[in-house]
């Protein structure tokens, strides 16, 4: 395999250019940024040396320390998406240790191995769609004119005892063949779309749970029996998708899948741990923090590289990157074990939001939240605009509920628009004619409650 573990992911992408991807999702935080931005080009440059030497350079893994909500969680997202890695996010809170009733932290790899199947699987999928398409549509074409009344008997299958297809003759086959070039054109024309036909779909089979992995009945039985199936009365619509996805499976290699899927996950796989905090022991350790620090210990191994069997395989976490997170409120880093704190060298502090992020957290996104709420209008005719003077109430209300009550950071804002724009969204609908509504400071101040809460509060000695 080449040496270029990564090629075609992050080898164009330079820190300052994953910081300025980041930008367009993420306001602030730019010393986090910059960290996860660095670990980043290193996993890339780490991938382009010797394999001797690549083997000693282990990743740097990142402790984020902030409170809820000022975007820990979406950078390291953000990250993986960017990158096409494997990724998983997790609670250090529902894990126990060892001897406890709860999920263990093995299960951390074997959902991060689920994740890279699936990611690779799709890419697959997509390599193989055109000529699963043509498959589709011969198998649709025959559907159409030899309708299928039951599925295969899988004891006729076993014995051999199938019924076999008379003979046809030239002048019939000549016949069927030219119906068939017939439907093929009807179905490329879309003029079938709505017409109700039974395919033949297979059963999911059977999973059991042993040890925290998912094991299907057919595995057990070594393939031996044929695949269950079923039959479907849909339209052409849902029969073609039905039929792609079906012909895909056959086409694609599922031992190349499963072999790339484990070397993604291993070479370029990111685990985020939230809450990392909630495990830190605290003075005499009693009822329920009694597992605290044995969760930390469980955890460890993993960090520090260790093998994990999976239903794919052996995984390895040597070189996973792992990102931890929490608000270190009550806690503070030093209740961690020195073992994992060892393991997290770089730390990040986040910032609290200011009125002034609030400000472009609503405007300079690509996903701002201005554009989401425009968009889910827009499809009941509502042309939904903000004025610079509604963006900064929005933001000086956001501010001043979390100075208020508890700091949120962001989350706050949904809450803010859900109560904001509650009549609108209520009213709108049904045969409304196309309608233009522009939020102004005024319409702000006169529907949020938590301004008027915070305001009576100045009174209240």
């Amino acid at each position: 395999m080449s040496n270029n573990l990564m090629a075609g992911f992050a080898d164009t992408l330079t820190p300052r250019e994953v910081v300025k991807e980041l930008d367009r999702y993420i306001i602030g935080q730019d010393e986090a940024k910059r960290m996860v931005a660095i670990a980043l080009r290193n996993r890339y440059r780490r991938s382009m040396l010797d394999e001797k030497l690549r083997e000693e350079i282990s990743p740097k893994n990142i402790l984020m320390i902030g409170p809820t909500g000022v975007g820990k969680t979406e950078i390291a997202r953000r990250l993986a998406k960017l990158v096409k890695a494997p990724f998983l996010k997790v609670e250090a809170t529902k894990f126990t240790e060892v001897g406890y009733v709860g999920r263990d932290v093995e299960s951390i790899i074997r959902d991060l191995m689920e994740n890279s199947i699936r990611m690779v699987r799709k890419e697959a999928q997509a390599s193989v769609r055109v000529k699963a398409e043509i498959l589709a549509e011969d198998r649709l074409a025959n559907q159409i004119m030899n309708p299928q009344k039951k599925p295969a008997n899988p004891l006729a299958f076993l014995l051999n005892n199938q019924p076999k297809e008379p003979e046809l003759s030239q002048e019939e086959r000549a016949r069927l063949s030219g119906k068939k070039q017939e439907i093929l054109e009807q179905l490329r024309r879309g003029e079938l779309e709505n017409t109700e036909l039974e395919v033949e779909v297979e059963e999911a089979p059977q999973q059991l749970e042993v040890g925290g992995a998912s094991i299907s009945i057919g595995d057990i039985t070594g393939g031996m029996m044929p695949k269950k199936t079923k039959m479907r009365r849909v339209r052409v619509s849902e029969a073609r998708k039905i039929l792609i996805e079906e012909e895909s499976e056959k086409l694609i290699d599922e031992d190349a899948v499963k072999e790339e899927a484990v070397r993604r996950a291993e070479q370029q796989g990111i685990v985020f741990i939230d809450e990392i905090d909630k495990i830190c022991g605290r003075g005499n350790q009693s009822g329920a923090d009694v597992s605290r620090e044995g969760v930390q210990r469980d955890i460890l191994p993993i960090i520090e590289g260790s093998t994990v069997n999976t239903k794919y395989g052996a995984v390895r976490t040597d070189f996973m990157l792992f990102i931890a997170a929490g608000a270190f409120h009550v806690s503070k880093i030093t209740d961690l074990i020195p073992e994992l704190q060892g393991r997290f060298p770089v730390h990040v502090s986040l910032k609290s939001l200011t009125k002034e992020d609030f400000a472009k957290i609503l405007t300079q996104p690509d996903n701002a939240l201005t554009l989401q709420y425009s968009a889910l209008l827009s499809v009941d005719h509502i042309r939904l605009t903000f004025d610079s003077d509604a963006i900064a109430a929005i933001a000086d209300a956001a501010y001043i509920a979390n100075e208020s009550q508890e700091d949120i950071g962001a989350r706050r804002l949904h809450a803010i628009f859900e109560e904001l724009l509650e009549d609108i969204s209520f009213n709108a609908g049904g045969d409304m004619p196309e309608t233009e509504v522009v939020v102004n400071g005024e319409y702000v101040r006169e529907h949020l409650k938590t301004i008027k809460d915070v305001d009576m509060k100045r009174y209240i000695l």
